[in-house]
């Protein structure tokens, strides 16, 4: 078969190719909850193919991913297209009534394409290039590499765009992962584009970048490269606007797959984010751009309290989805195997893990993968058909689980109302991420994780925020590490606690601006008109060094450690001084009334019950209070148009009991008063809108 190199591809005669208008259900095409994974058949015999549509039939799979590691087998040679199995795979799922996520396997260009167009490769900071041999991606501004991807991308649309077994688009795979950065010639060139086109000219890039500090002046566009690697520290700022335009770069791959899909399909169309797995990617920015937002979740094995972590993803990507039902396109089944120390999922965890992302507003619950692969890199990740096969508790629970969210359909489309929010702004995370910051003890993920922490055990639903976002339907909103604050979310965070909410920010917040420059006025200098203080000085501590401050209203005194600020008042209100260490005397946690509402400031590192000291008197200006449920158990409502779903999760060995109303979903049996958990269980009650 002849071959297009430059043109488009062209399919085999006689392959399959569905034509005519359908009209998609959104947002994923099967009705209720979708269930199901990743599907990588091509790495058995087709013979095993009929097996597993039956065997997914009896797990309650209704929509599976293919094909998004299929490069080399779509296009076995440049412009050659086969889609012969493809065909008789969809054929397959739609026959069994399986919908298909159809992937674009741009994360893995096929070793025809490295050999042709060795300039893509990827090129790190410290300058190696990346051969061929793994996943991820080429160099994300490769004009050769683009050029690719949307001539795949554009045959498959052409191909499927209308089959009614092809729902859902799934473009590229974990954008970011495990490439974010590229140093190579390409992206020098395209860094310097983007540059032109933000700054207009090298005066401004000069004064954006201060480049008077250390004699980094440009003259000339084409002196200005990439931040390699270099004898010291790089200059921030240029760092900074890397991470900008790297993160932009991605995108743009994004938007060309997608707009090549876009005039063959109606279908929704959507990529895999990583939401507090892959700091490298703006999630704010990329949900602009897909028609529904999906995430993947992986628990950190060495978390003992790791489903924490999985509600604030879950609750992190419900927040950038605007608030709209979203996909789960992956977790797993047990255990992965890329992390140090792998740890199986216990009986009913997986059950846990799945229904929390439901109740915190997934309308899909989704596995990587069907099938446990023998051979590469993952053989040892988890299925949902386990090496051990259909005698295994893992498959078991699989079933299980396909029959639990069977009944679930009718919460589909209902949606999560949030008691407070939390600041969020992943440029701002790769500001602070930098070199040669006051302490490595004070990192943004760490005062992320311990407010959530704090607000999930107190039984409050939590949304997540951009500084500059409409914050006006939340009572309370917490600022952890707002290191980078722009002015226009210093105004918004301002007119916020004068209208009547309750602000709380915590240390090393307001910094800097969106050049990593320090503001005018100093730290903090933004926001003194809601706070009603500014810093003098950071007073960061040794390790292991422990201050201790007293409660001007005398309760108990509380141990911080890591940081401490030396407070100047301006018009602030003293709720805590410092007893000891370098800041003794002076105030550690402050509130300021500021028209209708308070700004609570906390110039240290405070955890555990300091932490929860601090939050519960805030609580108290915002209107809210902790939950008296059990240690452990979280409670989450839905919000349907003719009911609510409550889905309670017990993480501990015990029953327990939680108020509730209604039907237990489940169960079918009526709840008056209190619904019974089970150890280790999920309930889910329907009950009247609240």
């Amino acid at each position: 078969m002849s071959s297009h190199p430059t043109g488009p591809l062209v399919p085999r005669p006689g392959s399959l190719r569905a034509v005519g208008p359908t009209t998609p259900r959104w947002p994923l095409g099967p009705d209720g909850i979708a269930y199901g994974g990743d599907y990588n058949p091509e790495q058995w015999p087709e013979e095993v193919w009929q097996q597993d549509v039956e065997l997914m039939a009896q797990a309650g799979v209704n929509l599976v991913s293919v094909g998004i590691f299929s490069w080399a087998l779509l296009e076995p040679r440049e412009g050659e297209l086969d889609l012969g199995w493809l065909d008789r795979l969809i054929e397959l799922l739609h026959a069994h009534g399986i919908a298909v996520d159809l992937g674009t396997p741009t994360a893995s260009p096929p070793a025809w394409f490295f050999a042709a167009h060795p300039e893509a490769r990827v090129v790190t900071r410290d300058g190696t290039v990346l051969g061929f041999g793994s996943r991820g991606m080429a160099g994300p501004s490769s004009p050769a590499y683009r050029q690719a991807a949307v001539r795949i991308t554009t045959a498959l649309a052409e191909h499927y765009g209308r089959h009614p077994a092809v729902v859902l688009w799934h473009v590229h795979n974990e954008y970011g992962a495990p490439v974010s950065e590229d140093y190579s010639e390409s992206s020098a060139a395209a860094f310097r584009l983007w540059l032109r086109e933000r700054y207009g000219s090298l005066d401004a890039l000069n004064a954006a970048w201060g480049t008077a500090f250390w004699g980094q002046r440009y003259g000339e566009w084409e002196h200005v490269g990439v931040p390699s690697v270099a004898p010291s520290v790089v200059n921030p700022a240029q760092r900074l606007d890397f991470a900008r335009f790297s993160d932009h770069a991605l995108r743009e791959c994004f938007r060309a797959e997608r707009d090549a899909i876009r005039p063959h399909s109606d279908r929704p169309v959507t990529t895999n984010f990583m939401a507090t797995a892959c700091p490298s990617t703006d999630l704010w920015e990329w949900a602009r751009e897909v028609d529904v937002v999906s995430d993947d979740h992986y628990l950190d094995a060495a978390d003992p309290r790791g489903y924490v972590g999985l509600a604030m993803a879950a609750d992190l990507t419900r927040s950038v989805a605007g608030g709209r039902p979203w996909i789960l396109m992956e977790h797993s089944t047990s255990a992965v195997n890329w992390q140090p120390r792998n740890v199986a999922k216990r009986p009913g965890e997986m059950a846990r893990n799945a229904l929390t992302h439901l109740g915190r507003g997934a309308d899909a619950v989704l596995f990587f993968q069907w099938r446990a692969s023998r051979s590469g890199a993952e053989k040892f990740h988890s299925a949902m058909l386990p090496h051990a096969g259909t005698s295994s508790r893992v498959w078991r629970e699989v079933c299980e689980l396909g029959a639990v969210v069977g009944r679930l359909g009718e919460v589909r489309g209902s949606r999560v109302r949030a008691d407070a929010a939390i600041l969020w702004d992943w440029e701002s995370f790769w500001a602070q991420d930098l070199e040669w910051r006051p302490s490595v003890d004070l990192g943004h993920r760490e005062r992320t994780r311990a407010v959530y922490d704090r607000l999930w055990r107190d039984g409050l639903t939590v949304d997540f925020a951009h500084p500059e976002a409409d914050l006006s339907a939340y009572p309370l909103v917490v600022a952890p590490a707002s290191y980078l604050l722009s002015d226009v979310a210093a105004r918004s965070l301002t007119a916020y606690v004068e209208a009547g909410g309750t602000l709380v920010v915590m240390c090393f917040s307001g910094i800097v601006d969106e050049h990593d420059a320090v503001h005018p006025g100093g730290y903090l200098a933004p926001l003194v008109d809601a706070l009603g203080v500014t810093v003098e000085e950071f007073l960061p501590l040794r390790a292991g060094e422990r201050v201790r401050l007293a409660w001007a209203d005398g309760a108990d005194d509380v141990v911080s450690d890591v940081w401490a600020d030396h407070l100047v008042l301006r018009g602030a209100q003293v709720l805590a001084h410092y007893v000891d260490g370098p800041a003794a005397g002076g105030a550690a946690v402050t509130r300021h009334v500021r028209g209708d509402g308070t700004g609570w400031y906390v110039s240290t590192h405070l955890t555990g019950e300091g932490l929860a000291a601090v939050l519960h008197r805030a609580y108290a200006d915002a209107g809210l209070a902790a939950s008296e449920l059990p240690d452990d158990v979280e409670v989450v409502v839905r919000h349907g148009d003719g009911a609510d779903y409550q889905v309670v999760v017990n993480h501990t060995e015990e029953a327990v009991a939680v108020p509730a109303e209604g039907t237990e979903l489940l169960s079918g049996e009526p709840v008056s008063g209190a619904v019974k958990v089970p150890a280790g269980g999920v309930v889910v009650v329907r009950g009247p809108m609240r």
